[in-house]
């Protein structure tokens, strides 16, 4: 009895990109498949991992090859379904908390818990289930969103994107403001949240130790295309060879002891 694998969330194919000039993203292929292992893309400041992401996102105008949601051409999609596509893969950046700064941080979670249910997208998850997914403590929930230190906002926007129940989530330096000791406990937290509900990940990071502690696919992104894929250890412990890529031995030196945790 043969078996198929399932059809990608999103695809990427011979990707080409800029904004003008010379091409940042050039020959990119990549894919999100349901309820597949979290994949990464490492790189430096400048690499184009942001650009990445618009890009999946229909955000930006493609030269060359296309980005697809279910086998649809994201650039194509109509009103309706640009609606549930937004609904479906929802994005967290940096610093990309879109909420009232006013209201506590549980109307901030009810209300994209009643946005979900209004898209079909109903996750039956409560505000302190939501919470504990991303390490926030149940008294949280009483604090104003303005109140928040720049990581518990960040914290905050992973549960806001968990609530909706979300096919794929893109993660775009989502932990910059976190403290460094907490981090490996919301990945943990994360992963066990993701990978209940079948959303398909995708890291965007220059942090090493991150990206290899949640995906156990990286690419690494340099010269506006991925110049090595494999698990961490295995790109890392390869900085070394004579063949190595120059953005693999940057990867290696800039995090040493994450170079040394994962050979």
């Amino acid at each position: 009895m043969s078996s198929t694998s399932p059809a990608p969330i999103l695809r990427a194919t011979d990707l080409v990109v800029g904004y003008g000039g010379p091409a940042i993203l050039e020959g990119i292929d990549l894919e999100l498949l349901p309820g597949a292992e979290p994949v990464g893309v490492v790189g430096e400041s400048g690499a184009g991992k942001s650009t990445l992401v618009q890009a999946l996102l229909g955000q930006l105008r493609i030269r060359e090859g296309h980005v697809t949601y279910r086998g649809r051409t994201v650039g194509r999609l109509g009103r309706r379904d640009k609606k549930a596509f937004r609904a479906a893969v929802r994005t967290v950046a940096q610093t990309g908390l879109d909420v009232d700064l006013r209201w506590t941080v549980d109307r901030a979670v009810s209300a994209a818990l009643t946005d979900a249910r209004r898209a079909g997208r109903a996750s039956g998850r409560t505000v302190a289930e939501l919470l504990d997914d991303v390490a926030l403590e149940p008294h949280f929930a009483r604090r104003t969103v303005h109140s928040l230190s720049g990581g518990e906002k960040q914290r905050l926007a992973l549960a806001l994107a968990l609530a909706t129940r979300p096919e794929a989530m893109l993660l775009d330096e989502p932990l910059t403001a976190v403290d460094p000791a907490m981090r490996g406990e919301i990945v943990r937290r994360l992963t066990d949240a993701t990978r209940a509900e079948g959303t398909a990940v995708l890291l965007v990071s220059h942090d090493v130790e991150l990206v290899g502690r949640l995906c156990p696919t990286v690419h690494v992104l340099a010269d506006g295309t991925f110049v090595a894929t494999g698990p961490m250890h295995e790109i890392l412990a390869a900085a070394g060879d004579d063949g190595a890529h120059p953005a693999v031995r940057g990867l290696a030196e800039a995090a040493p002891l994450a170079a040394q945790r994962f050979r």
